[in-house]
């Protein structure tokens, strides 16, 4: 797994493409973990709810403090996405990474890299999504998923052959899950890209803005 991510990080090294929104070394976090002594009423509370069901927020959870019924109520859509959809653990992670990659969002590809190759998903699938390439040997399941999510992402809409393609496999729940994970991703990516919140403490990958 670290060799896939070396290799990531070399060829971005190299200058050959550059660092992405959320990744520049220069730029300063904008929206870093708030002092206990300044947050609000509501915040404490949100910040104490999200404590006791996930333990000490990072990252986006941070940023999202800010507003703390959103946080709350993203925490429950990320609670349902992430761990109950009907889509396979290696499939919403397969859909997060493509998601990460689309905005070039370095944090977000850290955190999901590690947890969809732990639940089966391919390093080589994964290094192929990081370097803007459609992977090759996909099982049917990956295959209908990445183009109906390449489709959305790139042309805002899916083609007649691609949604019938993606119920079949999946089902209209499944199709509708897909969409809101790439939706809450993007969502999350926002945020991220917006705060410029750094990588997770000693992580060094940082992906480059999405070829096209």
């Amino acid at each position: 797994m670290r060799h896939h991510i070396r290799l990531v990080a070399i060829a971005i090294a190299s200058g050959v493409i550059g660092l992405g929104a959320g990744a520049s070394a220069s730029a300063q976090e904008r929206m870093g973990p708030i002092a206990k002594d300044q947050l609000t009423a509501e915040q404490a509370k949100a910040l104490g709810e999200f404590t006791a069901a996930r333990g000490q927020p990072t990252g986006p959870w941070n940023v999202l403090l800010r507003s703390p019924e959103v946080m709350s109520r993203a925490r429950a859509l990320s609670d349902y996405l992430r761990y109950e959809s009907i889509l396979p653990g290696w499939l919403r992670e397969f859909v997060i990474l493509m998601t990460a990659r689309q905005w070039a969002q370095s944090y977000e590809w850290s955190v999901h890299y590690k947890l969809a190759v732990d639940e089966g998903l391919s390093p080589v699938m994964a290094q192929a999504i990081a370097e803007g390439r459609r992977p090759e040997s996909m099982v049917d399941e990956e295959a209908v998923l990445y183009d109906f999510c390449m489709e959305l992402q790139r042309n805002q809409s899916v083609s007649d052959r691609t949604y019938a393609r993606a119920v079949e496999r999946f089902g209209e729940q499944g199709v509708v899950e897909a969409v809101s994970l790439m939706g809450y991703y993007t969502m999350i990516s926002m945020v991220l890209n917006t705060a410029r919140t750094p990588l997770p403490a000693g992580e060094k990958l940082a992906l480059p803005p999405f070829p096209h």
